[in-house]
């Protein structure tokens, strides 16, 4: 549901901006603040995970997602639509680091956890697939609302799951919540993605936004100095130094910067420039997606051969070249000219999944819900940072290339795929490094000191 909701309404969006008569801007909102909120409290997710049980967080996470789906659904103006969608972010930061975690506690063997991770992520991608197709369906056959409105008999039926299912844990990992950690991380998490959303239309050198960028990096600082000092730190500032763990959460968030500004701006372009429907918007994604179901599943064996660092840079490889050939259509464009590229990123996207596998097995099992939390924090900062500053280089390449709407839009949009490409390539020499086979074999006790976390496997 979460990640269903990271793209069920952009294929939407035309439909919710004529009923609620909103600006770019207004989407744009609707979209980042459940981002801005999942981001900004990821961490603390993962750590009340450590802290109070898994079990306990996920499902009070699902009963917050779901009951902010209803508030959604109901919304009869833009402001009560962002609102309820924050709430929805507040259920999403719960929920998801959480998963993860419950993965790590009941599948201990590290095989069973790599193909447990591995049906994650093809859920993951099957989300991917339903929530353009279902965003499409519904707003052009019933009312918008829906798109929320179907949460909650989800959300209903996965709570009874869970209260069957998933066994209460007993023990307590940490004591102590850190709540200056908590407090300084998401407020420069929020300050961050302030400053990116707004930097466009209040300007990037007016006072609000410059403020923005100082309250992050003094809240950065901050966060440094407190987890340094703590006795129970949230993050292990030590843990960064492994090359397996940063570099792998710095990959994956380079892979959610292109799918998130691919999956924003290209159900608009598919709309309004090549004038597909809402349905033929979003049936473009499912073949996509459902090969990246495919491929997160076969990932494993193809890693088994050629190596996670190797299996993650093909990915990037193929993702990226993708996204430069998809810059190539042009406004005339139909099906046949972009589901080849579609087809071809998602083989690529499911190529990634080992990653994943790779930074939770560098961490102890019960820093599992930080690990996750951190993973998904990347993905989802860098998932905005995909949003905004390719909306920003789209913008400034439509209002200076001085053509009539649709042609300066269809210019900016190939603008920025091809910085999207670049950024996506980009990560290719960093996952041949810091996914690169260790010399020296595995020790037993690695796991056992905060700074040799992460610098196994």
């Amino acid at each position: 549901m979460t990640y269903l909701d990271n793209n069920v309404g952009n294929v939407a969006l035309p439909t919710i901006q004529r009923e609620l008569g909103l600006t770019i801007s207004g989407l744009e909102w609707i979209v980042s603040s459940y981002i801005l909120v999942f981001a900004g409290l990821m961490l603390a997710g993962g750590r009340l995970a450590d802290v109070l049980g898994a079990r306990r967080v996920f499902l009070g996470g699902l009963a917050v997602f779901t009951l902010a789906s209803l508030a959604a659904g109901l919304a009869t103006s833009g402001g009560m639509l962002i609102a309820a969608r924050a709430v929805q972010g507040v259920g999403a930061a719960l929920l998801t680091p959480t998963t993860l975690s419950l993965i790590s506690q009941i599948f201990p063997d590290p095989a069973e956890r790599g193909r447990a991770v591995g049906i994650w992520s093809a859920s993951g991608a099957l989300s991917m697939a339903l929530g353009p197709t279902l965003g499409g369906f519904i707003s052009e056959n019933l009312h918008w609302g829906w798109i929320y409105l179907i949460n909650v008999p989800i959300g209903v039926v996965t709570g009874g799951l869970a209260l069957w299912a998933v066994r209460p844990a007993f023990t307590r990992v940490r004591r102590s919540l850190d709540l200056p950690g908590l407090a300084l991380s998401a407020l420069a998490l929020f300050a961050l993605t302030f400053a990116l959303i707004e930097g466009e239309s209040l300007g990037w050198a007016s006072a609000p936004i410059l403020a923005a960028f100082c309250v992050f990096a003094a809240a950065v600082a901050g966060f440094l100095a407190v987890e340094t000092r703590a006795a129970e730190p949230m993050i292990a500032v030590s843990l960064f130094r492994s090359r397996v763990f940063s570099g792998g959460v710095l990959t994956s968030g380079i892979w959610s910067f292109g799918v998130f500004g691919i999956y924003f701006f290209s159900a608009l372009w598919l709309q309004n420039v090549l004038g597909f429907s809402p349905t033929q918007a979003g049936a473009l994604f499912v073949p996509m997606a459902l090969v990246m179901g495919v491929m997160a599943i076969l990932s494993q064996q193809v890693s088994a051969r050629l190596g996670i660092g190797r299996t993650v840079a093909l990915g990037m490889a193929l993702m990226g070249s993708a996204i430069l050939l998809l810059s190539r259509v042009g406004g005339d464009g139909d099906y046949a000219d972009v589901a080849p590229w579609f087809i071809l990123y998602g083989l690529g996207g499911g190529l990634l999944v080992p990653l994943t596998s790779a930074v939770l097995n560098g961490m102890p099992k019960e820093r599992s819900g930080v690990a996750s939390g951190v993973l998904n924090v990347s993905r989802e900062v860098f998932g905005l940072l995909g949003i905004t500053v390719l909306g920003a280089l789209l913008t400034a390449r439509q209002n200076a290339s001085g053509l009539p709407p649709l042609p300066a839009f269809l210019d900016g949009y190939r603008f920025t795929l091809v910085v999207a490409a670049v950024v996506v390539l980009a990560a290719i020499p960093v996952a041949l490094y810091s996914l690169r086979p260790q010399p020296d074999p595995e020790e037993p006790q690695a796991a056992a000191t905060p700074e040799a976390v992460g610098s196994s496997n």
